[in-house]
């Protein structure tokens, strides 16, 4: 390959990976903690909350009649969820035609009849979640944005091989321990980024199609469909044809016997939730959701029925889905890793982490590349993005330890804001401190952060690590357990910033005036 082909991708490695590294910085930090999204749910809740109802069906029709009855706009188009994985309580939620915006009640305790309603995402795993694709932008310009960041993601992953592939074989396996540390970051950076390309590629892809499909939809309805697009997808994402409303009162069926039949239609499913759509019509019409196993990339399920009559309308499974019903649900289980149980669950936990690596190691090596080597005194940009990198990556691991600590101690409508108070100080800090002792007291800040969750777990939920283990509370001990692990790594990381600040190479942006390094060894 020409030498100046080689340069253009560089050039084009470089400036994407500048662009979109700090945003995918957050969007895989968090993302790899929300694959364990249910399972978080679970960490903080006492032993009584986490009890579903003696009769989830009962307590799930007492909460949609009493919506029902005080809401009746909610009957135009109603979501139910049942107890289960989203929760041991039922709620239901819908949207409002006029604001667009969602209304979710569910009962005010587990013996209450009084509804309360909920914030629209509720506590500190929603809140996460978000994170993961607005890295706390407002939610609909973060998505989008995070849409074309998908993009540049998916340039950087095609740059990157180009530039990578003269010397594939030779370094692939190659970590080269000594003195060279940026050649050291290199080959990390590498190996890290090709041996987990496919886990890439497919979250380059999938992120662009879950956050910009719609859009990239709408100039083939008018173009190229003449407006029929809309009806001719229409199976593919609702299940089944839309009707509209006869206008004509006509009472649904109770859930008990909806559930009946849908359990009659699709023996193995597992529902999760019910869709009505024009509740009391004589054209209602109620759909379950759920999942059901056929050794298939996805497990959605789907039973829609007439909910006045409970004729099945359609049944949608795995293994009989249309190409284009397989294809989205397919990349949506890639891309949340929703499939193969547990075991993917932490292959993808550490991939997520891996690939949070993979950027904050892409901006350092930018960094290095750009030093001055002959004078201790650094370029401007160089310690702009020092500042920029410390402070958006360091900032968002010790918000989201911070966010933990508030889900376990305060009331959940205090995670993003302890969040971003955490992430803006953070992100100060770094701009006012020089790099070298910014980045060894922010990795210091997300280790005391993150080694405090336990002890917020101990004090919220009355329960210890160690009791967690002898008691067989899976999912509040492993929370627990990989929050040390994860503090001991930065608490390593700090120490290493500290001794490469005091004993590296002097002329970095990474070292520390010589007036400084004479006051931590007099310290120490």
């Amino acid at each position: 390959m020409k030498a100046a082909t080689l340069r253009a991708f560089l050039w084009l490695h470089t400036w994407v990976g500048l662009l979109a590294g700090m945003a995918l910085f957050i969007a895989f930090y968090a993302g790899a903690i929300t694959v364990f999204s249910h399972e978080l749910g679970d960490w903080n809740r006492s032993a009584a909350a986490a009890l579903e109802p003696a009769d989830s069906v009962a307590r799930s029709q007492a909460l949609l009649d009493t919506v029902l009855r005080e809401h009746p706009q909610a009957a135009e188009s109603l979501y139910l969820v049942l107890p289960g994985d989203h929760g041991p309580q039922p709620s239901a939620y819908w949207f409002e035609s006029a604001s667009g915006k969602s209304r979710r009640f569910a009962f005010a305790d587990a013996d209450s009849s009084e509804l309360r309603e909920l914030p629209e995402r509720e506590g500190f795993v929603d809140f996460i979640y978000d994170l993961h694709f607005t890295a706390g932008l407002p939610k609909t310009f973060g998505t989008y944005l995070f849409g074309v960041v998908c993009i540049l993601y998916g340039l950087a992953l095609v740059s990157g091989v180009v530039i990578y592939a003269p010397g594939f074989f030779k370094d692939l396996f190659a970590l080269r321990l000594g003195s060279n540390i940026k050649r050291l970051w290199q080959d990390a950076h590498n190996v890290i980024g090709m041996l987990s390309l496919p886990f890439h590629v497919v979250f380059a892809w999938s992120g662009a199609v879950l956050t910009l499909g719609l859009v990239l939809l709408l100039p083939f309805e008018t173009l190229v469909y003449e407006g029929k697009l809309t009806k001719l997808v229409e199976y593919d994402f609702y299940g089944a044809p839309q009707v509209a409303a006869a206008k004509t009162a006509k009472p649904s069926l109770p859930l008990r016997e909806l559930l009946a039949r849908g359990h009659e239609a699709s023996p193995q499913m597992q529902v999760e939730g019910v869709s009505y759509v024009n509740f009391g019509d004589a054209n209602a019409r109620a759909t379950l959701y759920g999942t059901l196993a056929q050794r298939r990339l996805n497990t959605l399920a789907a039973v829609a029925l007439d909910a006045s009559n409970g004729a099945v309308v359609s049944v949608v499974e795995p293994k009989t889905m249309t190409p284009g019903m397989a294809m989205l649900r397919g990349l949506q289980s890639l891309h949340f890793g929703d499939f193969g149980q547990v075991a993917v669950k932490w292959l993808y936990f550490a991939l997520g982490l891996a690939g949070a690596f993979l950027f904050y190691s892409g901006n350092l090596l930018w960094i290095e590349a750009r030093r001055k080597r002959r004078q201790p005194e650094q370029p401007l940009r160089t310690r702009v993005m020092a500042a920029l990198t410390l402070g958006v990556c360091l900032g968002c691991v010790a918000g989201v330890s911070a966010t933990f600590l508030a889900g376990a101690l305060l009331p959940a409508a205090w995670a993003p804001r302890i969040y971003f108070a955490v992430f803006f100080a953070s992100l100060a800090w770094a701009a006012l401190r020089q790099p070298a002792r910014a980045g060894h007291e922010l990795l210091w800040l997300c280790a005391g952060l993150t080694a405090a969750i336990p002890f917020a777990d101990w004090i919220g939920s009355g329960e210890h690590l160690f009791a967690a283990f002898a008691r067989g509370h899976w999912h509040r001990f492993c929370v627990d357990a990989v929050a040390l692990v994860l503090a001991l790594a930065c608490a390593r990381m700090a120490r290493a910033t500290l001794r490469r600040a005091c004993h590296g190479d002097p002329n970095s942006v990474w070292a520390l005036r010589p007036e400084r390094v004479a006051v931590v060894r007099v310290a120490s």
